[in-house]
């Protein structure tokens, strides 16, 4: 027994020295995990920026208007101006020296230097900036430099592996690893937002530098952090390189951004929204109105529309539609997919260029007691109570004199003092026609057009039965 015990043995031994060599060379092709490989590739393209800004103090303090402020404080005009240096990072984008940064690095900015692998300075002049997006091209006098390979942001992935590198409270260049945790984030920071959320650490200098995929190509520029201190707290904002880089080409061929626009005013589609429309999920963008003599207009986009597709894109909320539309070539004909009547419908809008801020208003829509709503008390407009509550003439409908606040109206936003215009799309004046409209299909939501006196614009609310 015991032999057969030795031979066993001794043949363990026999096959781990024979497998051995090859352990041993399998173990030298994986060396340690490394990402210095991806640092290689991308470092040398991120540069680090200066830029010189001067700031009006009075602008600033008002109170320096004040004759009694400027006696005990001093002369705003003389050394009314203060200089501030500002520092941030940028990324190389072409090898004859064009840098993409933030508008918010070089912003106001009369003198911008850069500083390339830590060592050669250069001036550098602005191109052009487009605070919407927050995104801005600067150019310096060079040539041959090693620029970034541009990646397709839209391949990213929840859970892809990112790198940051940047020039964090100016200590130097610094490279920072962590993943992909969300796409298409919102913040409310700047006007037009699709944005990478990343946990790999972003701080303040690193705004404009690089966020980098596994291969050290570029899928999104460092832009924004939320945090209570000023420092990272594994939120980070990134613009992707796809919306970068269209607002780059215009900057470069244009000197400005030209956006394409649809002309409407939509919201977001909550569950209840989604219910009454039959939609599985809350997705898409619900159109409240529809302003007059625009593409959606000319189009036949209609209040109550809801924008499911553009160019076969979905669209999951409005922001991503305002963003999609305003990427678009102007003039290019957009097919945009709809749901209306309970149907879904396409529509051919030749987009037109965004007019001026004061040309494209919202329009305002034309606007004895009900408890038929649950919850809802409502009551006719009499010249009186218009006088009263100082409604506006144009505004006909129902005042809502009542919400109970444990209502399911309460809990979708209806409040006392809006005006309902439209029940289920048909325009109610008299609590006879409310009444009537209500009654028509009990079995989903009531769906109102209401107008906000308080915030002084319409929206759709869907409420449950």
């Amino acid at each position: 027994m015991q032999s057969k015990i030795k031979g066993h043995a001794l043949g363990v031994l026999v096959a781990i020295a024979f497998l051995m060599p090859f352990a041993a060379e399998a173990q030298s092709d994986n060396p340690l995990r490394s990402y210095a490989d991806v640092v290689d590739v991308a470092s040398p393209a991120v540069v680090n920026i200066a830029a010189e800004k001067v700031v009006d103090m009075r602008s600033q303090h008002p109170f320096m208007e004040d004759p009694m402020f400027r006696r005990f404080f001093g002369d705003p005009d003389q050394g009314g101006e203060r200089t501030n240096n500002s520092l941030g990072s940028g990324v190389l984008i072409s090898s004859d020296g064009y840098i993409i940064t933030n508008n918010h690095v070089v912003e106001n900015a009369r003198d911008i230097r850069v500083t390339i692998e830590g060592e050669r300075e250069f001036k550098a002049e602005i191109i052009g900036t487009d605070p919407r997006t927050d995104v801005a091209l600067i150019k310096i006098d060079t040539q041959n430099m090693h620029s970034i390979v541009v990646a397709n942001s839209d391949a990213l992935r929840v859970g892809d592996q990112v790198m940051a590198i940047g020039n964090p409270f100016g200590v130097g260049q610094t490279v920072t690893m962590g993943i992909v945790s969300a796409l298409g984030r919102s913040i409310g920071l700047i006007d037009y937002e699709d944005l990478i959320q990343t946990d790999a650490s972003i701080n303040p200098g690193n705004s404009g530098g690089a966020l980098v995929n596994m291969r050290g190509e570029l899928v999104g520029m460092n832009s924004a952090i939320l945090s209570r201190d000023g420092g990272s707290q594994g939120i980070g904002f990134a613009i992707p390189s796809n919306m970068a880089f269209h607002i780059i080409e215009a900057l470069k061929k244009d000197g400005e951004v030209k956006r394409a626009y649809l002309g409407v005013q939509p919201q977001p589609v909550d569950q209840s929204v989604a219910d009454y429309y039959g939609l599985e999920k809350p997705h898409g963008a619900l159109v409240v109105t529809v302003n007059d003599d625009t593409p959606a207009s000319r189009a036949g986009i209609q209040e109550g529309d809801i924008i499911l597709e553009v160019d076969k894109r979905e669209i999951k909320n409005p922001s991503m539609l305002r963003n999609v539309i305003s990427l678009s070539e102007v003039n290019h004909k957009a097919e945009i997919l709809i749901l209306r009547d309970g149907k879904e419908k396409k529509l051919k809008v030749k987009l037109a260029s965004f007019p001026s801020q004061d040309s494209v208003q919202p329009t305002v829509p034309e606007i004895s007691e009900d408890e038929t709503l649950d919850g809802v008390t409502v009551r006719e407009i009499s010249n009186r109570l218009r006088a009263m509550q100082e409604i506006p003439e144009e505004f006909d409908g129902l005042l809502v004199t009542g919400v109970d606040s444990a209502s399911n109206a309460a809990r979708v936003g209806l409040a006392e003092g809006d005006i309902i215009l439209k029940v289920d799309n048909k325009d109610v004046k008299t609590l006879k026609e409310y009444r009537e409209a209500l009654g028509q299909n009990t079995s989903k939501p009531a769906f109102l057009r209401v107008y906000k006196s308080q915030q002084r614009r319409s929206i759709y609310i869907a409420v449950p039965r």
